[in-house]
């Protein structure tokens, strides 16, 4: 339930990093207490006031209340798919294709939350998390979301694939047609892309590139320009 791979409509390959059960509950108890810190400022600021928790007041209290019913709802797309838990522990909510999600996802996400925590103490979400394999609990799996970990996980791999540079063989040495300013702007915007999983941008840059060195490939364009990044970096250390 780690990861899972998809393919966007421009033939992009993109590994979602699913955020961890662990770390969804700790979420959700970050949340809980900004939601229990909040209800007991209530309570105080209206005990000073003198308006106890009875009929006659009991309207104050329903909209005193508003903010804590409507609370993941509004910070998740205020917040672009996070709730302060949901900051603090670096996960977002996406689309299954790594897009934001609309306004409609975020509010069928948060309709079903009933069903999800409220019933059986929240082990209905637990359970279809773990079955799942995309870390989906039921309002995910009916608003086509999930909940992905931001944090950047190095691998044993990642830190010999880094090291052992000499062993590297270049795939386009039509990349010494570029220039240092050409790959720090590359380098820039693709990096910006895949942060924000803004596929369009990847696609135009890998036909930009093309358009200027003349390579032909049959990479996908995410894969395309991490190997052209790489090819020139191999080529720039020669």
């Amino acid at each position: 339930m780690d990861n899972f791979q998809i393919e966007t409509a421009q033939n992009i390959s993109i590994n979602q990093n699913v955020a961890h059960i662990t770390t969804r509950i700790g979420s959700y108890l970050i949340d809980a207490l900004f939601i229990i810190g909040y209800v007991i400022i209530i309570f105080f600021i209206m005990g000073m006031l003198d308006m106890s928790p009875d009929m006659k007041y009991m309207s104050f209290y329903m909209l005193f209340m508003l903010p804590v019913f409507f609370y993941s709802l509004v910070f998740e797309v205020l917040m672009n798919g996070q709730t302060p838990g949901k900051y603090f522990n670096n996960t977002r909510v996406v689309k299954l294709d790594g897009s934001k999600p609309t306004f409609g996802s975020y509010l069928i996400r948060w309709m079903l939350r009933i069903v999800d925590f409220s019933l059986a103490g929240g082990s209905v979400a637990v359970l279809t998390i773990l079955l799942n394999g995309k870390g989906q609990r039921l309002g995910d799996l009916a608003a086509g979301t999930t909940v992905i970990s931001e944090k950047k996980r190095i691998t044993l791999k990642d830190t010999i694939a880094s090291d052992v540079v000499e062993d590297y063989t270049p795939t386009y040495p039509q990349v010494t047609l570029l220039t240092d300013d050409d790959m720090h702007t590359i380098k820039n915007v693709f990096k910006d892309a895949k942060r924000k999983r803004n596929h369009k941008v990847i696609l135009k840059l890998h036909t930009k590139i093309i358009e200027l060195t003349g390579i032909t490939t049959n990479q996908n364009p995410m894969d395309f320009v991490d190997t052209v990044i790489k090819d020139y970096h191999f080529y720039a250390q020669q």
